[in-house]
């Protein structure tokens, strides 16, 4: 027959062991429902030959060590990029990607996900998925990555004898974009105007450079070109007086809304691992 003792210990051992699964049932099922956490994507389009950012940022989590960050690209078999353990882990990414990624090492513990793509390439268009996973939980966002080619247009004034002409020049540009002028006199009315255009096609056989005309310009006056394709726009103005010409210039990308998808983990690991360490207390 037990003793007295006995019968106190083992009743409380049966106690212990019912509240640690209460416990565990209780944060399991607490923690199953924030399995998921929220990750966003936005990106602007990606200029060729240049330095591009896929923009993605998600809920931060301050254990550097349980973030993972995965870049994967539809179509392509290995991964864009992948950052574990607070460094990169390259040993799945595809050959295409190469030298090319990177994430911002000292911002991922504050929620930055973003990637970087060097030598921005025509063929890097396409549908991007950013994946984190955190001791919270996991999330991921797809986004859309165009690519092309824009720049800001300069724009000089050539004199002749046959009068002045404006002249807007812009290096490179893909897709072939179109141009128009406009014509304000100082008073606010439309003036008559004509303009030549022409695209020569750089080295690398892909970009345009732009070269547009504008002829018999006047005095108080202001002039804008535009040119724009279906990734950017660029307009180049000129205000012309007596005594002056003073100019300015802007370039706008179209972005585009990214489509953000949320992905949970099991808790039930947690359900069987928390009970065994309350135990051996």
């Amino acid at each position: 027959m037990a003793s007295q003792g006995q019968v106190i210990f083992w009743s409380m051992t049966t106690v212990i062991t019912v509240l640690a699964v209460v416990i565990a049932l209780v944060i399991g099922f607490g923690v199953s429902g924030k399995r998921s956490i929220g990750v966003a994507a936005l990106t602007s389009p990606g200029n060729i030959g240049q330095h591009g950012i896929l923009g993605c940022t998600f809920e931060p989590d301050i254990q550097m060590g349980s973030i993972v960050i995965r870049w994967a690209k539809v179509g392509v078999a290995g991964l864009v990029h992948e950052f574990k353990g607070g460094k990169d882990y390259l040993q799945e990414q595809d050959a295409s990607f190469r030298g090319r990624t990177a994430v911002f090492a000292d911002q991922v513990i504050g929620g930055n996900a973003s990637l970087e793509l060097r030598d921005v390439q025509l063929s890097d268009a396409g549908t991007y998925r950013c994946s984190v996973t955190t001791a919270r939980g996991s999330g991921a966002a797809v986004l859309q990555y165009r690519t092309g080619a824009f720049s800001t247009p300069k724009v000089h004034v050539e004199s002749s004898s046959s009068g002045d002409t404006l002249q807007c020049e812009a290096p490179r540009w893909f897709p072939r974009p179109t141009v128009r002028w406009t014509a304000y006199s100082d008073a606010g009315e439309d003036l008559p105007h004509a303009a030549d255009t022409s695209y020569q096609l750089n080295a690398e056989n892909i970009t345009l450079k732009v070269v547009s005309s504008l002829h018999n310009i006047t005095a108080n006056a202001t002039y804008t070109c535009v040119i724009e394709n279906s990734i950017a726009k660029a307009t180049g103005n000129v205000k012309v007086t007596d005594f002056s010409i003073t100019r300015r210039t802007d370039l706008q990308l179209v972005n585009l809304n990214a489509e953000s998808v949320s992905s949970s983990l099991p808790a039930c690991h947690w359900m069987l691992l928390l009970p065994l360490y309350l135990l051996s207390i």
